[in-house]
């Protein structure tokens, strides 16, 4: 096959990304590490490179992390996921910020057959996880977005299959984040990331205007422009020369300061770039790296007759039947039947989008903290089926999103959503919380940023005034500095950390505002207070009421946010940080979606999302 028919399976059919020979060869490293012919470092390595990473429990306890390339999946991969969460973890998944689908309490035997299940369905753990070129992540609206330059899928497919397996692609000083935008609005977080690619037409070609350089954590910065314009033909090209220059000058040794940033500030932007440089034109000459031979055609409504939809009652009947299980914050169960008119109109206004192709329109599926449970997924496999293409789009906010939807079956599709307890609206909007999973599982986490996350949920969605007043505003939440949850670039964002009153721990969050990305750079959050967690709903309505006092005309949040002085948002929660024993009541010294008293233990973290 050539490089153009392997690469050109964009859209609902697509060729797998799995490969037997990987499962293999983990079986066949297990098995050696349990004789001792290989150290546990050599395992742990080779274990995070397929997906799996160990949690802070100590009984067996895995992480297993499928990649998700562009966010797409079928009916098929959503019925298997279903599987693995029914058979091997606690009958839910976690959607990630990266387009992943992870699940928790794997028992590190069970990985063999959940990968196999996973690579007959053409999907793969391979460089989910360690020193590795992560998910490509992808625009969800790409191809269907009324304000798209082009569709980026294609393209962001095509480069996922050049590095999946590459020979830089495994053995890089740090893990390595890729990203591609389509739209004017910023729909992955390009600025954050390793390197990005937002769409360009120039002169009838298309191209890219190219970044590199972003995160977050412990130095947060916004990426650099290596292009202004690149040819589409030429990312293989550009994506393998930066790979080349990370892995020349990028530090192997400091945990802590080997993430490609801290490789361009060791180098200045302009030696960095004289290096990139240097490797392209390597890479064009005798390199020999491929160009990308693509001519995608133009996505087009769904060919085949539509799947029947269950009815709502046995949606209900369902997903009340098959609860999540096991320890930790687990995804509560509303379903609902025959939901109100209001209830519709609403979830009209906040979570279906205008799709260019007319007639169509696209919907996003809020699913709180990012869980679904296993007949949730079987469910929302079954209303792509019948309501959409066959296929969903998982986003870099957690939600699911359903593409070429006709507007007359949004009520049919409202009431079904809502009897599987996943008819909320709010997408996007300050109720629709960003979460990391936290000291639950994560060996780096502080606190149960999740529990946080259920109770900003439900404080925001009993009160719409705030809601309604916090116009364009983004929670995130992170249980460590790490930024998995992306609380560096929130409107108004949530770190885990710890104080002590009197020799006993209390979890807090620092309060950060003034995050936000654009499609040219990414804005980090200011640290103007630390509060203890069950303090954190009063702060967040501080700062809301601050907003819709202080805003100038029908300014965002995100913008008023940005430029309010950081002196000026401590002094609104100045009272909740003075936090005394004579303040404190017991429940101040229990996490949030705990019962025992809050002991923080961070560990050595395996590899961050």
């Amino acid at each position: 096959m050539s490089s153009s028919q392997a690469l050109n399976t964009h859209g609902r059919t697509r060729l797998s990304f799995a490969n037997e020979r990987d499962i293999d060869e983990f079986v066949s490293m297990l098995e050696q590490y349990e004789k001792g012919d290989i150290t546990p470092e050599q395992w742990r390595v080779f274990r995070l490179l397929r997906g799996t990473y160990g949690q802070r429990q100590t009984d067996d306890a895995q992480m297993l992390r499928v990649k998700i390339p562009q966010g797409i999946i079928t009916s098929a991969q959503w019925n298997v996921m279903a599987d693995i969460g029914e058979k091997y973890s606690r009958r839910f998944g976690h959607i990630t910020t990266r387009q992943n689908i992870q699940f928790h309490f794997v028992k590190l035997h069970d990985a063999e057959p959940a990968m196999r299940m996973l690579a007959d369905a053409g999907i793969t753990t391979r460089e989910a996880c360690g020193n590795s070129v992560r998910n490509i992540t992808c625009c969800p609206f790409a191809g269907v977005a009324a304000d798209e330059v082009f569709d980026v899928t294609p393209y962001s497919e095509a480069l996922t299959r050049f590095l999946l397996r590459h020979k830089h692609s495994s053995s890089l000083p740090r893990k390595f984040k890729i990203a591609f935008e389509g739209c004017p609005d910023d729909h992955t977080v390009i600025a954050i990331n390793d390197l990005a690619f937002h769409a360009r037409i120039e002169g009838g070609v298309r191209g890219f205007k190219v970044m590199a350089g972003g995160g977050t954590a412990i130095m947060c910065k916004t990426a650099g422009t290596l292009h202004e314009f690149l040819p589409a033909t030429d990312i293989f090209k550009s994506a393998e020369a930066l790979l080349m220059v990370f892995k020349e000058h990028g530090d192997y040794i400091h945990k802590q300061r080997n993430r490609l940033k801290f490789t361009i500030k060791k180098l200045t932007w302009d030696g960095f770039a004289s290096e990139y440089e240097r490797q392209l034109a390597w890479c064009r000459g005798e390199g020999q790296v491929a160009s990308l031979e693509l001519e995608p055609a133009a996505e087009t409504a769904p060919a085949w007759a539509p799947a029947e939809a269950p009815s709502p009652n046995l949606i209900m009947a369902r997903v009340s039947a098959a609860p999540p299980r096991g320890v930790g914050v687990t995804p509560i169960l509303l379903p609902v039947l025959s939901p109100a008119d209001e209830a519709f109109a609403r979830w009209q206004q906040t979570n279906v989008r205008r799709q260019r192709q007319d007639g169509f329109v696209q919907v996003v599926v809020t699913v709180p903290l990012g869980d679904l449970t296993s007949e949730q997924m079987r469910i929302v496999g079954e209303l792509s089926e019948a309501y959409a293409d066959g296929t969903s789009r998982v986003t870099v906010d957690q939600d699911v999103v359903f593409r070429w939807v006709k507007a007359e079956s949004l009520r049919p599709l409202f009431d079904r959503l809502s009897a599987a307890s996943l008819g909320l609206a709010e997408a996007s909007t300050v109720a629709d919380v960003t979460s990391c999973p936290g000291a639950e599982s994560c060996k780096l986490a502080v606190t149960q940023s999740r529990g946080l996350g259920r109770l900003l949920e439900d404080h925001l969605r009993a009160r719409p005034d705030l809601i309604a007043a916090a116009d364009g505003a983004r929670i995130k939440i992170s249980g460590c500095p790490n930024g998995c949850g992306q609380h560096h670039i929130a409107t108004i964002g949530f770190q885990g950390s710890v104080r002590k009153v009197s020799g006993r721990a209390v979890p807090q969050y620092f309060v950060m505002v003034g995050g936000g990305t654009t499609n040219a750079l990414a804005s980090f959050g200011r640290t103007v207070a630390k509060i203890p967690a069950r303090r954190i709903p009063d702060a967040l309505e501080r700062l809301i009421g601050l907003y819709d006092k202080e805003k100038s005309g029908d300014e965002s949040a995100a913008a008023f946010f940005q430029r309010l002085e950081s002196k000026k948002a401590t002094a609104v929660l100045d009272d909740l940080q003075q936090f005394t024993e004579e303040d404190a009541v017991p429940l101040d010294f229990i996490d949030l979606a705990e019962t025992t008293e809050f002991k923080p233990e961070v560990m050595e973290g395996e590899c961050a999302v």
